[in-house]
């Protein structure tokens, strides 16, 4: 056997994907899709209320913009005498349903500046 013919090999081993490892990956990702619809959640529902909330009404943006922050308020970098001793990370990711609702705060900016036309950068 030449070298040539081994280099040739490896590279095609290197590309080409067996089926029974596609086969194994399928099973795990159906494995874990059944143990994620069997696990109850019971912050569910109050996803799908938020999620459900549709931005229609000016005021209710605004004060939608107004209450949900755009940042994080609990971030910081604690300092004394000019020197950063630690840093508080931001804690909002802890928050359940958090993805939400950035997702409505940023729906509500969304129609005060595509429906309403009004300038939103006060609020970022």
């Amino acid at each position: 056997m030449k070298l040539q013919d081994t280099q040739r090999r490896i590279a095609l081993a290197s590309w080409v994907s067996p089926s029974p490892a596609a086969e194994l990956t399928d099973a795990a990702t159906a494995t874990r899709s059944s143990h994620d619809s069997q696990k109850p959640n019971l912050l569910r529902p109050l996803r799908n209320a938020i999620d459900r909330v549709q931005v229609r009404n000016p005021d209710l943006a605004h004060r939608l913009c107004k209450l949900i922050p755009s940042q994080c308020p609990f971030e910081r970098d604690v300092k004394a005498f000019g020197k950063t001793l630690f840093h508080i990370p931001p804690m909002c990711k802890l928050n359940p349903v958090y993805d939400e609702v950035v997702a409505l705060r940023f729906r509500a900016l969304c129609y005060l500046a595509d429906e309403c036309g009004e300038d939103i950068s006060c609020y970022c």
